[in-house]
């Protein structure tokens, strides 16, 4: 009895910890590790992990893998239904397993990678709105590790666990949405300003550069004028998606307003942005946007680059420079790249190599 109740008093503490979380934070790495690393204290399993359901491939992957052999487990995907954690995804029901050398759902393809062995086995689903979010799978080395008393536990402790995914989830949702351009999923001008100040704070704290892209394109008005709106609005977002293609996981690509387009480049020197540049510049004219629509649309764009601190020593005077080096381009030639005048030094990249024109619809 005295064992029952230190019990009953230790889960009751972490129901309260747990609790606490989940109303100070909707970072979800926060929460779940808090709710981990409680199962590991009153559990103790040899391994534990937590997966989520992808809901765009309907496959688990590992959030969370703690143990030996662990990290071999971080870019591993299961498929619905494959062994104990894949039948409790798609049944939504958890699983007690004494001996899984015993069990006919039990898949040995995690042991093999990790050189573990499974003999015991608790798992149970994350389950929100009648569906599952994901899985939270204890395991051990030895059988009969676990026992019902510590499935009722782990289930109440999935529901926080789906309580704190479905929060975040959320959350982030209304974050995106807050940021994200509707017409290219791209971010906007609100974003970039946010971004452009924290941007500008670590460069001056590290003393580090970053860069910007401005970009028009060219005879947009024309695409407008000949197809509709509507085919203006679905080439902004496939241009969209080809600046997305072209440059890194850190850099923020947003529009910032009708056809024009800022890049900002974290801990990127003038030089390498230049780089970038041609190479934005280069994609965009070999594609061939509004297939979909039967239509085989060409455009150009007109770049400008500006670096701080090589062009100016505030924010708004970098961005300012690089719409001024943008527009030097869109009142010549268009379909070319042109640097800050800021720094007289460096010689104007990419002069265009032709003259761009308007686009070049066919059928």
């Amino acid at each position: 009895m005295l064992a029952e109740m230190t019990r009953t008093i230790a889960e009751l503490r972490v129901f309260n910890e747990i609790g606490k979380a989940l109303t100070s934070t909707l970072d979800i790495r926060e929460v779940l590790a808090i709710i981990m690393e409680r199962i590991s204290d009153l559990l103790k399993p040899t391994n534990w992990s937590l997966l989520l359901v992808d809901p765009e491939t309907d496959e688990l992957f590992f959030e969370v893998a703690v143990g030996e052999g662990s990290e071999k487990l971080k870019h591993v995907r299961l498929p619905m239904g494959e062994g104990v954690v894949g039948w409790v995804a798609r049944e939504a029901k958890p699983i007690l397993v004494d001996d899984a050398t015993r069990d006919e759902r039990f898949c040995d393809r995690m042991d093999e990678m990790t050189k573990f062995q499974t003999r015991s086995i608790l798992c149970v689903p994350m389950v929100s709105k009648e569906t599952v979010l994901g899985v939270i799978e204890l395991v051990n080395s030895r059988p009969d590790a676990f026992s019902k008393s510590d499935m009722r536990l782990l289930n109440s402790l999935a529901d926080y666990s789906a309580i704190a995914i479905e929060n975040a989830r959320n959350f982030q949702r209304l974050q995106e949405i807050t940021v994200t351009d509707d017409v290219t999923s791209l971010y906007n001008s609100r974003y970039l300003h946010e971004m452009l100040e924290r941007e500008f704070e670590r460069a001056q704290r590290y003393d580090q550069p970053f860069s910007l892209l401005f970009i028009d394109l060219d005879h947009f008005k024309t695409v407008n004028d000949r197809f509709g709106h509507l085919c203006g609005s679905r080439l902004l977002k496939e241009v969209g998606d080809v600046f997305k293609a072209q440059i890194r996981s850190v850099d923020i690509a947003t529009r910032y307003g009708g056809d024009e387009f800022v890049i900002l480049l974290p801990q990127t020197p003038k030089e390498q942005a230049v780089h970038v540049a041609r190479r934005l510049r280069l994609s965009l004219n070999e594609s061939h946007f509004l297939q979909g629509e039967d239509l085989d649309v060409r455009i150009t764009a007109s770049f400008g680059v500006s670096a701080y601190p090589q062009d100016g020593g505030s924010k708004d005077e970098v961005l300012r420079l690089a719409d001024e080096a943008m527009y030097r381009v869109k009142e010549t030639t268009r379909d070319g790249i042109e640097i800050a005048e800021a720094l007289p030094s460096m010689e104007r990249a990419d002069r265009p190599e032709s003259s761009a024109g308007a686009p070049k619809p066919s059928r």
